[in-house]
């Protein structure tokens, strides 16, 4: 008989970190954000005779506010409770997921993960043309001569184009000053090749400094702290479906363009 109180085998907590990074989420396609995870990551660090922490990444980007605050909140537990943090890269940890990724002490990846993608993007659609030939008029009125930033229902403004290239220039600055922060010397290839916007599989980041090994979550678990480990899954609870939610509604229509959006992000991958 073994009783819990003398069980002395090492602990894992393993914190899955998976969907499209944005601050709010969809009824079927729930998404990374710092609200929803935060909770999970305290859970993980708070638990008792820790040896490391495992953060399960499978995400092609997103928001990089809240790809920034997830990993501001890793750092800080880690610091505070002491404990290694690794991150396990599944399908993608690409972008904003990179971002995170970037917040553990080593990064593991499957060789055929993509890993990368240090950049920023942005897109939207031109409605003008299509506007004129359904004879509608558009009505706008503002007060500041910037309100109406790329409005999709006119012509691109250069103006509001080089606003925008100077924006996306500046959030990624952040993002290539925090992946020298944390990578720092195990960074090998140029960063005029690192910091293009591609990416790689897990085999191929291994020689250019962005992975630090190939792996899988239950292997490097056992690998580390041999085959008695306990490892701990960290989750939210399950919520049921919401049948509430009927297409055709707003919430529902909301719902399929949240869907979307996670599909293109994750189809800019080849995914």
């Amino acid at each position: 008989m073994q009783f819990p109180f003398f069980d002395r085998a090492p602990r894992v907590a393993v914190v899955r970190l998976a969907g499209l990074i944005a601050a709010s989420a969809g009824p079927f396609s729930p998404a990374l954000n710092a609200t929803g995870i935060g909770p999970l990551l305290d859970r993980a660090f708070s638990i008792k005779r820790l040896s490391a922490v495992i953060l399960v990444v499978n995400s092609p980007g997103g928001s990089p506010v809240q790809s920034s605050l997830i990993a501001q909140r890793i750092r800080r537990l880690a610091e505070e409770k002491k404990v290694p943090t690794i991150a396990v890269v599944e399908d993608a940890a690409a972008s904003g997921g990179y971002w995170i990724a970037c917040a553990a002490d080593e990064i593991i990846a499957d060789p055929a993960s993509i890993v990368g993608s240090i950049g920023v993007i942005s897109a939207g659609f031109g409605l003008h043309q299509a506007m004129a030939k359904l004879g509608v008029e558009r009505r706008l009125h503002t007060a500041g001569t910037q309100k109406s930033f790329l409005d999709p229902f006119r012509p691109e403004q250069e103006p509001d184009v080089a606003r925008l290239e100077d924006l996306l220039a500046t959030l990624h600055e952040e993002f290539k000053a925090w992946v020298r922060t944390r990578r720092g010397v195990k960074l090998t290839a140029p960063e005029d090749t690192l910091f293009t916007g591609r990416f790689w599989t897990g085999r191929q980041a291994l020689p250019l400094g962005l992975a630090d090994g190939l792996g899988d979550v239950e292997g490097e678990a056992k690998r580390r702290f041999g085959d008695k480990v306990k490892i701990i899954r960290i989750g939210p609870r399950k919520r049921g479906f919401p049948w509430r939610l009927i297409p055709g509604a707003r919430e529902g229509v909301e719902a399929i363009a949240t869907a979307v959006e996670e599909r293109a992000a994750w189809a800019r991958l080849g995914l």
